[in-house]
């Protein structure tokens, strides 16, 4: 992979890494579909150069953490991030679990479920309004994550969905090594916090990368992949490698051919004419909301 590098914490990472989300079941839940193709995939991405692997214990619940496990431990050369602050209904909903005891449980169950002493990076799952940061405070839930940081639970914090006060208030309490949220071609919010967190040296991770497109703005997407011989996704996922040096990317897929098509976006120059039509994309949404 050509896309370079990017500290995470106290460890260089490949800045295309690996979602283990769509390993559950469908809708994330239960054991995967396929196990023998789960298992598969993670040990392509390893042999292939991902070293950055996001999970949760809140995926399946419970089942990704343990093929995680059961696949690759003990994690030679890997950096695994997780996250706390969900967890799942039992009709399978997504619920906030944001209590200083639910957090300090979340952990232990991510150690003992990953089998390890320490975790790598965990990342406090805000739970603001479909997907977008709300402003409250959140200093008592990362001071609880904090003190297991100071025990040696884990070695470093970030935050998930959440804005630029949160991530300062986070600060003054401990190091936030990265920041995950929803950004993509149609949805840059967080144009300006991106570049702050660079600043400081801060990983952003975007999730969905292709989340929310328009159809105006689906199919200039499409009609650039296809003049560049290349999909979709792999354009996306070029764009946003190109968008600034510390973000980092963690496309998911449960499919051995998806995954080899997401890494390969790592070698797709996209020209100055295909990025200027791919930075108009946001604008032309704009353009058809309004009306």
């Amino acid at each position: 992979m050509s896309a370079g590098t990017y500290v995470l914490g106290d460890v260089a990472v490949n800045r295309m890494g690996y979602g283990a989300m769509q390993l559950a079941g469908p809708g994330v839940w239960g054991p995967p579909k396929d196990r023998a193709a789960a298992e598969a995939v993670l040990r392509e991405a390893v042999a292939s150069g991902v070293d950055h692997i996001d999970t949760s214990d809140f995926y399946g619940p419970y089942t990704v953490n343990a093929l995680l496990r059961e696949v690759l431990h003990p994690y030679a050369g890997l950096t695994v991030v997780t996250k706390v602050g969900g967890r799942r209904g039992e009709d399978k909903s997504w619920l906030p679990a944001q209590s200083v005891a639910e957090l300090q449980s979340a952990v232990e169950d991510n150690l003992r479920n990953l089998k390890v002493d320490t975790l790598d990076v965990v990342n406090l799952r805000l739970w603001g309004a479909n997907y977008k940061p709300n402003e409250e405070s959140i200093a008592e839930r990362f001071s609880a994550l904090a003190e297991l940081r100071a025990q040696g639970k884990i070695k470093h914090l970030g935050l998930s969905n959440t804005s630029r006060a949160q991530v300062e208030e986070a600060l003054t309490i401990a190091p936030v090594v990265c920041v995950q949220n929803e950004y993509n071609l149609a949805h840059r919010e967080d144009d300006a916090f991106i570049d702050w967190l660079a600043g400081k040296g801060i990983a952003y991770v975007p999730f969905f990368p292709l989340g929310g497109f328009s159809p105006l703005q689906s199919s200039e997407l499409s009609a650039v992949a296809a003049e560049l011989g290349a999909t979709p996704m792999q354009v996306a996922l070029a764009w946003l490698l190109h968008r600034s040096p510390n973000v980092l990317l963690i496309p998911g897929t449960s499919s051995v051919g998806h995954l080899r098509e997401n890494l390969a976006a790592t070698e797709l120059v996209l020209p100055q004419d295909a990025l200027r039509r791919l930075d108009g994309i946001e604008s032309k949404g704009s353009i058809l909301n309004a009306h």
